[in-house]
């Protein structure tokens, strides 16, 4: 498939496509006219690729780390080295923090919103109406 096939399918733009490219993540066929040409398989490749940089991974640890998975499913595919088993850890642990993080974050964002509504634990009574307010 073309380019702008691989972007229909994947929502990604042509212009990311071609970035990956030039970072190592996603290698072509060309045709006899210089166009690229991407198999099936590259669906997922680029699928996997957003994952990762959605998970904050830069794009030199995806090239690391993409060539010990398979396309079809994400498994692995080959025994990754020790220092890229240790950066991963390390990064996974750094993910870790982030959803503990957005976790409490989502926790407090609760918490005012139940106040706020009158419909939790936290709600605050609303003040009662004044001899003025009443009429």
């Amino acid at each position: 498939m073309r380019i702008g096939e691989l972007a229909r399918r994947t929502a990604v733009s042509e212009r990311s496509l071609r970035y990956y490219e030039m970072q190592g993540l996603l290698t072509p066929e060309r045709t006899p006219g210089g166009h690229r040409d991407y198999g099936d398989w590259a669906v997922d490749r680029v699928v996997r690729i957003q994952a990762l940089f959605a998970a904050g991974l830069h794009s030199k640890k995806i090239a690391q780390l993409l060539p010990c998975m398979r396309d079809t499913d994400g498994g692995p595919s080959a025994i990754a080295t020790r220092r890229l088993v240790a950066d991963l850890s390390t990064e996974r642990e750094r993910i870790d923090r982030m959803i503990t993080d957005l976790i409490r974050s989502r926790d407090v964002l609760d918490e005012v919103i139940d106040a706020a509504t009158g419909s939790g634990p936290a709600a605050v009574p609303a003040p009662a109406a004044t001899a003025r307010e009443q009429g």
